[in-house]
């Protein structure tokens, strides 16, 4: 009787010391000139001053906020981009089908939350 196993390939994960996860809520990008994807992630948030100028108050207490630089603070956004990635069209499909399946698996957990929500508001629990 022969062995029947199939070959095997261990890959080993090698952290760069500056390895610091970030988190993202979107991304922006294309087709290079070569037709590969680009992706540029980013995190949008509201813009932080540059400088922020009060009236004191007579007491010598910190008053009301008299100009901001720059103006248009209410106004605007930023999308503060600090990665970015390059893939080729084998990359991006195996990437592309890897996220499918962890969109699967976190679809059936949002599903459970949801049914133990549901049983929660209901005022059944069971443990």
């Amino acid at each position: 009787m022969s062995d029947s196993k199939k070959p095997e390939i261990t890959f080993k994960y090698i952290f760069n010391y500056a390895y610091n996860p970030v988190y993202v809520n979107g991304a922006h990008g294309g087709l290079s000139p070569r037709g590969e994807l680009v992706m540029n992630f980013y995190l949008e948030r509201p813009p932080l001053p540059e400088e922020i100028r009060h009236e004191i108050n007579p007491n010598g207490t910190i008053g009301a906020v008299t100009s901001e630089e720059p103006h248009n603070l209410g106004t605007s956004m930023v999308r503060y981009i600090d990665t970015g990635v390059l893939l080729n069209y084998e990359s991006a499909r195996n990437i592309h089908f890897w996220i499918g399946e962890r969109l699967k698996e976190m679809e059936t957990i949002e599903k459970a939350k949801a049914a133990m929500n549901s049983v929660e508001q209901g005022g059944v629990l069971t443990h």
